[in-house]
Formats: structure tokens, C-alpha cells, sequence
């Protein structure tokens, strides 16, 4: 047996071995999808496992992340730093081996998988990103950003939404050093493809602007090899690489369901073993295969030196480049003018979409590598940077990104532009169509990934547009969402402050939730509304009362003070724009803008009142919106729903008599 298949049975066992220990898993993919994982990380994937953070590495994304075992078996084997014991507490407490990958926790794993479809469209955004700074800082002589990004899915990946939209884009840009393995296996959890996915894929695929290739076999590595090489010749579309595999192979449940989602169980486990000739003790590697892998990975470090030594070369002859691509690579940000009068300062009353607006053309100008755009809603978002060219399958070089109407597509590929690293992703949406981009959201949250995302229209007051756009439970919805900061801005100086965050916070993805309707300046607002929630006007003498709002209904509070207060009643008004930032403060900072013993307190929010209890306490009331909007000017849909300044004043005279 010579040593590629030696090395693909080691895999194999490994993997199986693993699921059949932990009495949970999916061991099918792994059985199946060997040949094609080896090839691609022996033959053609250019990686070095000793510096797994080298920038100008390929990127391998398992987006059938249930196959984890394979992936850990490949982590392994390949010198990134998992050991047998690590393998043997596959999917137990705390190992670093866990059911799905996840980036972060597992050196190697280049992003957090599990919900199918999620990888591809991760790995389109990690394409666009590398398309992006190879356009900026390659040379006609030297090209310094050169790397592919490499994608492992499956049938469901393929039936998932989120790849059809992100496959439409990359087909649309020409990401050419985008290739995707498809294993082929017509098998899902409930049985066969056919009960429910009968398309031509690769059919669909060429429709969307991509090369497509076909390997029939799924155990012949030199077609692979063949197929994989022929990908990356193609520089002017990506490709889908289709390997017909046997799910569960060699084993008495190849080619079944039950081979997907189970341990194999001990019997099947040992007719594996026999037909491969493998007569080892359990989690074995077999000493050639030790030698062989050493030799690959020894090769990875030698290329990543070579490219040293080239990066060395590229430093002497464009200094300037060099400097600004580790500047790039840094993520340096300009903190003096972050601190400025400038970037706080706003001469005019606008509504926070506009404000944002400003900022972003802003911080353009000063943040280089600044690089996002909107699902098709641009004008409306103001996300577009007014000094830079459009992102296009002709001008890789441009920062504003037309993603399409594509929410879900957009969200992930915002994590693998994060992911990538180099450049600072923002997506724009309305807030109502963040429910589209959930599932990536939450993905950049467990990913501690600094995604801004860009969520305007954020209440009622989109006013005629009716209640499919109004955002009712949706403050709530990301409020419960673990890091994720959540940011509605009062006006333009708390707008800043949020800006502020997104740039500066590198461990947490943020929304910023933005009016349509303009709103005026409000003293007060500024560089406090950093701490999530703070004292935007204080009481005069004693303290009675305490209004609690975000966003636009700051505004009704600060016009209700002035009545309440022309009847002797002391009322402090506290901006939260942010719960998570506010909880994230000392509790002696809490206490003094919130305490305990003035328990009159009335919270005012266009929004569900779910989450408000714990601010507002017994004694308390909430104002708030506990149904669908509806169709009408804004101006109206907030007397309809009592959002305004008199229902404020009465609901605070009530609590307080």
C-alpha cells in the first residue's frame, strides 16, 4: 500500500474512531470525503502548519462543518498541534475538539461551522477580501497577496439558501481563486436526495458564472489532484469541483442514511478495519505516515519562508506599499482623530442613518482599508464612501460593495472578510431584514469577529412602508444575543460614539440601530453614550424620577423633563443606547446613573418592552410597543401607539401619585 493511501485510511480510522469513542458524530463525511481532504491538503493547498496565522496562507473552510472529525484528523496528522488525546475527547466537555469547528477554540480552524451553507458563503467573503488587497498591494512584478480559498460542502450546504445567494456573487465578482469541493454523496439525514433535491448543481453553478469540473470517482486522488489544478488555472471564474463519493464508505453502512449522523458501532467499525487491511491499536498513526506528514509540513514552512524572503524583496523595493500593508494587516487605526472635535462634531439636526452617513465618509478618508456596502439599499442605508470606486469583478481595488439583495449571503460574507484579516467589513441593511442575517450574526458573535453591521429604519417611523418593515421584536432579539453589542443612538454625537465602538472593539460584532426620521441634537449627547447609558440630563434638585429611553424617543423624554419639571418634580433623564455596554460598566457607575433607591422610573422605547423589566423594577412603567405597526406616516403611527410626549408625562404623574 503506498503512502497516499496509507495516509487516507490513518484519516479514515482516525475519524472514525473518534465518533465511535464519543458514541456521538457524523462519521460518513469523513469516510467519504478522505481522499478529497488529503489531496487538497498534501498536494495542493499551500499552508504552513507552524505558523497557522501566516497571512498569505490557502484558506480551508469545512462548510459541512457536522464532518468535524475529518478536520480534526487532518489538524492532526498535519502538525497543527491536536493531539491523540485530543481526538480521543472528541465532542466531550472542554476539549478542543468540540461537535462543530470553531474558530478561536481549535488552531487551524479557519471559521465556526455548523448551520450548512454558512462555510461557502464565509468563504466567498474571505475571496472578496483577498481580490481586495491583492488589487492594492500587488505589483506587475511582485504579487504578495496570493492565495486561494478552499471550500468542503455537501448535498445540504448545497440545498441551504445562504450558498445559492453567495455562489450569485461570487459568479458575479469572478472570484477565481474561489474553489469549492463538492462531495457528492445524495445522501441527507432522512435518506436519499431525491426525496427532496433533484437539481442539476453543477448545471445551477454554471448558470451563477462558475467553471465547473466532475470527478467520478471519489477515491482517484490523481483525478482530484487533475481536477483541483485545472481550478486554479481559472483565474477568471470560480469553481465547483463535484467528487462523486460513498458516504460511510467501507463499511457495511456505505451509501446509507444511517451512516450520516451515528456512530458506526463496533461491528461496521471492525469490518472497516478488515477491509482495508488495518490490524492497529485504536487511534493509531502508522509510522510512515508520521514521516510522510512530517515532509509536507516541513515543505509548508519552506514555502512560507520563500514568501519572507519575497515580502524582504518587497519591502526594499516599495517601502510605501510595505508600510501600509502591515498597517493594513494590523488593523492601525487613526485614535487621534477617532479623539477629535471633528469626528464628534455635527452642525446640523439629521436622523442617525444620515449621521452614520457622515461618519462613514469620515472615517474613509482616515481608514484606508475601510471596505463594505449595503444588500441593495445603499442610498437608503448611506453606507456608500462618497471617495471610493465600486468593488467590481473589474475593479477588485474598490471599497464600496454592492452585495445584491442578499442578507443572508452578505452577513457571512462579512465574517470571512473579518476572518480574513486586513480590512474592516461593514454591511448595511434595514434593521427589519437583520432577521435574514441571523444566523450569520449570531456566527460573528460566537467568532468574536468585529463585524459592523449597518441596521437603519429602525422603528415605526419607516411610517408607510407598514408593518412588513416596522421592527418590533427585534431590539430584543439581538439584546439577548450573547456579544453582540446592540447600539440605537439618540442623535449624530451618540451616532459617533457608536462608530467609535465599531472601530475600537475587536472582540464583538455591534449593530447600529439608526432612525429614518431626522432628529435634532441634543445636549448632553456625545463621548458619555460610550458607556452604553449615561445622564443626559440631570435633575435639579432632589431626584423623583428617572426616564429611561433610546434612539428617538430620547427626544420625548428630554421635551417631557420640562413640563414635569414646571411642576417642582425632579426627573433625570438616561440615554441607553446600549444595554450591553451599560452592563459592561462598574456597578458603582450603574448605581450612580440608576440607583436602587429611586424605584419611579418609566422606560420609553418604539420597540417590544421584552428585556426592559430589569431596568424599570416594580414600581416602574414601561412604554413600548407590544404588536405590529401598521401603515401610515410616522407621525401618526406614533400617536397611534402612544409613543409620545404627553403619554410620557401621563405615565409618569401616574406612577408618581
Amino acid at each position: 500500500m503506498n503512502v497516499d493511501q496509507l495516509s487516507i485510511n490513518t484519516i479514515r480510522v482516525l475519524s472514525a474512531e473518534a465518533v465511535e469513542k464519543a458514541k456521538s458524530g457524523h462519521p460518513g463525511l469523513p469516510l467519504g470525503a478522505a481522499p478529497m481532504a488529503y489531496t487538497l491538503w498534501s498536494k495542493a493547498m499551500k499552508h504552513n502548519p507552524k505558523n497557522p496565522n501566516w497571512i498569505n496562507r490557502d484558506r480551508f473552510i469545512l462548510s459541512a462543518g457536522h464532518g468535524s472529525a475529518l478536520l480534526y484528523s487532518l489538524l492532526h496528522l498535519f502538525g497543527y498541534g491536536l493531539t491523540i488525546d485530543d481526538l480521543k475527547n472528541f465532542r466531550q466537555l472542554d476539549s478542543k475538539t468540540p461537535g462543530h469547528p470553531e474558530y478561536g477554540h481549535t488552531l487551524g480552524v479557519e471559521a465556526t461551522t455548523g448551520p450548512l451553507g454558512q462555510g461557502i458563503a464565509t468563504g466567498v467573503g474571505m475571496a472578496m477580501a483577498e481580490a481586495h488587497l491583492a488589487s492594492k498591494f500587488n505589483t506587475e512584478d511582485m504579487n504578495i497577496i496570493d492565495h486561494y480559498t478552499y471550500i468542503l460542502s455537501g448535498d445540504g450546504c448545497m440545498m441551504e439558501g445562504i450558498s445559492n445567494e453567495a455562489v450569485s456573487l461570487a459568479g458575479s465578482l469572478n472570484l477565481g481563486k474561489l474553489i469549492v469541493l463538492y462531495d457528492s454523496n445524495s445522501i441527507t439525514i432522512e435518506g436519499n436526495t431525491d426525496l427532496a433535491f433533484k437539481e442539476n448543481v453543477r448545471g445551477r453553478f454554471e448558470a451563477l458564472g462558475w467553471e465547473t469540473l466532475y470527478v467520478e470517482d471519489g477515491n482517484d486522488i490523481n483525478k482530484i489532484e487533475e481536477a483541483i489544478n485545472l481550478a486554479k488555472k481559472n483565474t477568471q471564474k470560480p469553481t465547483l469541483i463535484e467528487i462523486r463519493t460513498e458516504i460511510g464508505y467501507g463499511t457495511t453502512k456505505q451509501g446509507m442514511a444511517s451512516a450520516h449522523g451515528e456512530p458506526l458501532g463496533a461491528e461496521a467499525l471492525t469490518g472497516m478495519r478488515s477491509l482495508i487491511n488495518w490490524d492497529n491499536d485504536e487511534f493509531h498513526v502508522p509510522e510512515e505516515v508520521r514521516k510522510h506528514m512530517e515532509q509536507i509540513v516541513e515543505e509548508g514552512k519552506n514555502e512560507e519562508e520563500n514568501w519572507n524572503a519575497k515580502l524582504d524583496e518587497y519591502k526594499e523595493k516599495y517601502p510605501e506599499l510595505a508600510k501600509e500593508l502591515d498597517s493594513w494587516l494590523n488593523l492601525d487605526l487613526p485614535m487621534d482623530y477617532l479623539e477629535s472635535e471633528e469626528f464628534w462634531f455635527f452642525e446640523k439636526d439629521m436622523s442617525t442613518r444620515e449621521a452614520s452617513g457622515v461618519l462613514i465618509n469620515r472615517i474613509a478618508d482616515k481608514v484606508p482599508n475601510l471596505f463594505g456596502g449595503s444588500a441593495d439599499l445603499a442610498p437608503s442605508n448611506k453606507t456608500n464612501m462618497k471617495n471610493r470606486d465600486e468593488f467590481s469583478s473589474d475593479n477588485y481595488a474598490g471599497s464600496n460593495i454592492h452585495f445584491g439583495v442578499r442578507e443572508h449571503g452578505m452577513g457571512a460574507a462579512l465574517n470571512g472578510m473579518a476572518l480574513h484579516g486586513g480590512v474592516r467589513p461593514y454591511g448595511g441593511t434595514f434593521f427589519i431584514f437583520a432577521d435574514y442575517m441571523k444566523p450569520a450574526m449570531r456566527l460573528s458573535s460566537l467568532m468574536n469577529l468585529p463585524v459592523t453591521y449597518v441596521l437603519t429604519h429602525d422603528s415605526i417611523g419607516v411610517g408607510e412602508d407598514g408593518p412588513t418593515h416596522q421592527p418590533i421584536e427585534q431590539l430584543a432579539v439581538y439584546r439577548a444575543q450573547p456579544n453582540f453589542i446592540t447600539f440605537r443612538p439618540a442623535d449624530a454625537a451618540e451616532t459617533a460614539a457608536g462608530w467609535y465602538v465599531a472601530l475600537t472593539r475587536k472582540d464583538a460584532p455591534i449593530g447600529l440601530v439608526l432612525t429614518r426620521q431626522g432628529l435634532p441634537r441634543l445636549d448632553g449627547s456625545g463621548k458619555s453614550a460610550l458607556k452604553g447609558g449615561y445622564i443626559i440630563k440631570k435633575e435639579k434638585g432632589n431626584l423623583d424620577l428617572i426616564l429611561i429611553a433610546t434612539g428617538s424617543e430620547v427626544q420625548l423624554a428630554m421635551e417631557a423633563t420640562k413640563v414635569l419639571e414646571e411642576k417642582n418634580i425632579g426627573v433625570r433623564v438616561v440615554s441607553m443606547p446600549s444595554m450591553e455596554l451599560f452592563e459592561e460598566q462598574s456597578e458603582e457607575y450603574k448605581e450612580d446613573v440608576l440607583p436602587r433607591n429611586v424605584r419611579k422610573r418609566v422606560a420609553i422605547e418604539a420597540a417590544s418592552s421584552f428585556g426592559w423589566h430589569k431596568y424599570i423594577g416594580f414600581d416602574g412603567k414601561i412604554i413600548s410597543i407590544d404588536s405590529f405597526g401598521a401603515s401610515a406616516p410616522a407621525n401618526k403611527l406614533f400617536e397611534k401607539f402612544n409613543i409620545t410626549v404627553e403619554n410620557l408625562i401621563n405615565t409618569a404623574l401616574e406612577i408618581l401619585n
